[in-house]
């Protein structure tokens, strides 16, 4: 699993991601993929954080003109 697949994971992919037989992989390559799904996790939550950060200067900014 490279880093762009793990970058373009929505709906579908990640599904199909979630459903692969892990047993075919040997432990480092398990490891590896840890590694790589953390990243995802982290990359996914700072995503996260600009989002809720937008939409609370958004909403401040709003209910001030109220």
């Amino acid at each position: 699993m490279t880093k762009s697949e793990l970058s373009s994971l929505s709906g579908a992919s990640l599904n199909e991601l979630t459903r692969e037989d892990l047993d075919m992989y040997a432990v480092l390559d398990l490891e590896e993929r840890i590694d790589r799904l953390q990243g995802e996790i982290a990359r996914t939550r700072a995503a996260l954080d600009r989002k809720r950060a937008g939409r609370a200067a958004a909403d401040a900014l709003f209910s001030a003109r109220s």
